[in-house]
């Protein structure tokens, strides 16, 4: 079942009710992120930690590629540099590991997501990707009366329901 809201107010409304009433909220679709969806939902992301680590990896990575290179594998001495210059390393590891990051985040977050090009999207409502609040519910759960639960959206402000 979907229930389609044009504000998130009586979205919100709707999904506390519903959430109260023991009915599995499938997804929910909005034009902007609102916080007590994300919270209701209980999905928490680990891409946070995710990217910590690809940061991480990626710092040790080029800092020890430009360590081997300027002093192990092809030492220079000239005007006095010492072999280890350190601080000359910085500027270029910060720049590189952002870009690591970036790069590493945005494929993990696709593979995720099972976002890939060429891929047809399951639009559940054409509005939902302008200026409707669409929630899906999983009506093949057991104890979902969907008699109660369309009267729960209606009375909640759902302007259109699709069973």
């Amino acid at each position: 079942m979907v229930g389609v809201f044009d504000n998130e107010f009586d979205l919100v409304k709707a999904f506390e009710k519903v959430k109260a009433k023991g009915v599995k909220v499938d997804e929910v679709y909005t034009p902007y992120p609102i916080h007590e969806i994300l919270e209701g939902m209980g999905k928490k992301t680990h891409i946070t930690h995710a990217a910590f680590f690809y940061g991480l990896f990626g710092a040790l990575s080029v800092l020890g590629g430009m360590y081997y290179a300027a002093v192990v594998s092809w030492p220079l001495n000239f005007g006095g540099k010492p072999f280890n210059t350190f601080p000359s390393f910085l500027v270029v590891t910060i720049v590189a590991t952002i870009l690591i990051v970036t790069i590493t985040t945005l494929f993990t977050f696709s593979a995720r997501a099972r976002i890939f090009p060429g891929k047809t999207a399951k639009i559940v409502h054409p509005g939902a990707t302008n200026d409707k609040f669409v929630i899906v519910l999983k009506s093949a759960e057991p104890g979902f009366e969907a008699a109660e639960i369309e009267k729960i959206l209606k009375e909640n402000g759902a302007t259109e329901i699709i069973k």
